[in-house]
């Protein structure tokens, strides 16, 4: 388990804990507060005031951390009855609301406290951001988008704010937008950006290369190389090749790939099958250099990337597509016989072939050993951040929206 992950763990586990802290800390800074620049009320007053907020407080603290929020609201309704001067107070019952699942309320709140006449700009603009973070956990994405806005147009320095709409445009697949937040977020946040900006270009070269729009496509992906070298980059450089006619552009390319990154070998091939728009002899022309870079990669006897087990079952799984169940089965039957450690993958690829080559004792033998190490999970990817688990490739995380965080179950 990484550091990051240790992090978020123990800070899910202890937030009540850390809420309830920081309510006590805002009790002692209003009390403070109220003592030297408080209203012309009377010591006795305002000691009795302060008495009642104490009690409310502490109830609400006791409530939050047994878990019960409903009660904590309440707590906090009381506060704000008793002074309603105690911004504080607002903010918390706004957050509270906000956890519970009452958007609406939240908004309400939230938005009273900015049409207020007698507070700092700098509670206006608190309050407005939490604006914002209510419409984006509402789903109110159009209303969140305008509202981040014009939090940064108070104050540009704002890294979560910038993160939010980063987020958000990724989410809806508006690269122009991400990518323009993503260079902001480079200048304010501490983060190197460049890997994820030449991700986001990528995605904005690959939607003008699916449209046949090759000039711009090319554009966006020589600016994505410009800011890091991504795996996903050099792909779609290597389907560039293909739908030019650079064959032998491409197969170099490829071999550069495999290479450095021999867990990505099904990736590259996998995304041969999006769509691809042009007239009938393009498509035509592309899908027979696809062919021809298949066969190219299919008689490679590199021994180094022979190894990998992604090579192998990429392999396997084109000779299975083109009919050559045998010449697979001899594949992996040889591979298996040669490397010690093998998948779990690599193991129940192998008893399929068994049982499609009729073999089906030999595949009952493997199936036994197979079960008997069998994991929890059978999928293919997972990310390495979060540990989110799918059978489909993802650049970017759908859990932790991550990007270049995928993992393959090669290893038991």
């Amino acid at each position: 388990m990484s550091l990051t992950d240790f992090n978020l763990i123990w800070f899910q586990h202890h937030m009540l804990a850390i809420i309830a802290v920081c309510i006590t800390v805002v009790l002692i800074y209003l009390y403070l507060i109220e003592k030297d620049h408080g209203v012309k009320l009377s010591k006795k007053y305002r000691n009795s005031i302060f008495e009642a907020q104490s009690k409310i407080f502490l109830n609400a603290t006791q409530y939050l951390i047994s878990g019960n929020k409903d009660l904590a609201i309440k707590e906090f309704l009381n506060a704000v009855d008793l002074n309603r001067e105690t911004m504080e107070t607002y903010f918390a019952l706004g957050g509270l609301f906000r956890s519970n699942g009452e958007i609406e309320k939240a908004i309400s709140i939230h938005r009273s406290l900015i049409a207020r006449d007698n507070i700092s700009e700098s509670t206006r603009l608190n309050a407005l951001r939490e604006l914002a973070v209510d419409f984006d956990k509402g789903g109110f994405i159009d209303k969140a988008i305008e509202t981040y806005k014009d939090v940064l147009k108070i104050n540009r320095d704002q890294d979560e704010v910038i993160r939010s709409l980063c987020r958000i445009y990724e989410d809806i697949e508006d690269w122009d937008q991400a990518y323009q937040y993503r260079i902001m977020l480079s200048k304010v946040g501490r983060e190197n950006q460049a890997e994820t900006i030449s991700h986001i270009l990528v995605q904005k070269s690959k939607q003008y290369f699916e449209q046949g729009n090759f000039r711009h496509s090319f554009e966006d992906l020589e600016d994505a190389f410009r800011f890091a070298p991504s795996v996903s980059a050099k792909i779609l450089r290597l389907k560039h090749y293909l739908a030019i006619g650079n064959l032998e552009e491409a197969k170099i390319s490829l071999l550069e790939l495999l290479k450095e990154h021999p867990m990505y070998t099904s990736f590259v091939f996998e995304s041969f099958n999006s769509s691809f728009q042009g007239d009938e002899t393009q498509v035509g022309d592309y899908r027979k250099r696809i062919k021809l870079l298949q066969e190219y990669f299919l008689n490679l006897d590199d021994k180094d990337l022979l190894d990998s087990p992604s090579v192998i079952l990429t392999k396997i799984r084109l000779l299975k597509q083109g009919g050559e169940i045998d010449k697979a089965y001899c594949i992996l039957d040889d591979w298996i016989k040669n490397h010690q450690i093998h998948s779990q993958v690599v193991k129940t690829e192998y008893v399929k072939l068994l049982i499609e080559t009729g073999k089906k004792d030999q595949a009952c033998e493997q199936v036994v050993g197979l079960l008997d190490s069998m994991q929890s999970s059978l999928t293919r990817y997972f990310c390495k951040q979060c540990g989110y688990n799918s059978d489909n490739l993802f650049w970017r995380c759908p859990q932790c929206r991550e990007w270049e965080t995928i993992h393959f179950r090669w290893k038991l």
